[in-house]
């Protein structure tokens, strides 16, 4: 058992993605052949293009570019948050494989802010609930038999701060709308900082697409009203490193 932060990678992406953003808008509104058009969009930078398309709002064309995530040292609190951006497709580690070794989990930053005492008392929480994990797989092992159906039962008394990992996969117009939403400071601070690691990725490979993206507050007005936490400044500090 351990405390975990979290970790991600971007695995994969699309090729040249501002170049098939580019092709796809500009097809739009062209009689060229598709040939002919990617030759002409690769000839020159398409960063102008694409902020001019964005600003209209025009964001059909940037749906065709997707980018694949791999997360682990996060909760699975954050996963049932994650999940409700449903224009997505997930890959989640099964609870099922758990070892009796120990798993792994996550300390909230709350408590970490509380001192070594807090802490060291949410980690013997963790361990006695380590211990209730392996007291139910062994009654299990006794009744059912060693395998899946036991850990499948067992699992029941995990806590929200138990690791997961998960693959996960967006094309760029949920990835612009999941920023927005979480990369705010009301958002939940562990899939906030998740956000902002999903976004450092994506705007080192697609810089015109993303250069924007964040919570309205950054390259707009903040959309929370009464409820704006009012840290608009370190926002732009964060999002303009």
């Amino acid at each position: 058992m351990a405390a975990v932060k979290p970790k991600v990678e971007l695995l994969n992406y699309s090729g040249e993605p501002e170049k098939i953003v580019a092709l796809a808008a500009k097809l739009c509104y062209s009689n060229s052949s598709i040939g002919g058009l990617s030759e002409n969009i690769s000839k020159k930078s398409q960063a102008e293009f694409i902020e001019k398309l964005l600003s209209f709002g025009h964001t059909s064309p940037i749906e065709h570019i997707s980018f694949t995530f791999g997360t682990e040292g996060v909760s699975r609190a954050l996963l049932a948050q994650i999940t409700r951006h449903r224009i997505a497709s997930f890959s989640v580690q099964s609870q099922r494989y758990v070892s009796s070794e120990g798993f792994n989990y996550i300390i909230p930053r709350g408590i970490e802010s509380l001192g070594r005492e807090a802490v060291d008392k949410f980690v013997a929480q963790m361990d006695t609930i380590q211990g209730f994990y392996n007291e139910w797989q062994s009654l299990l092992d006794e009744a059912k038999g060693k395998g899946e159906a036991s850990n499948e039962d067992a699992r029941f008394v995990l806590p929200n701060a138990a690791e997961t990992k998960f693959v996960l996969t967006l094309n760029a117009r949920s990835l612009l709308n999941f920023f927005e939403l979480r990369c705010c400071f009301r958002a939940q601070w562990e899939i906030r900082e998740v956000a902002y690691l999903m976004l450092k990725h994506v705007k080192a490979v697609a810089p015109t697409i993303f250069k924007n993206a964040g919570p309205s507050c950054f390259s707009a007005s903040c959309k929370e009203g009464k409820m704006s936490c009012g840290r608009v400044s370190e926002v732009k500090k964060l999002l303009s490193k």
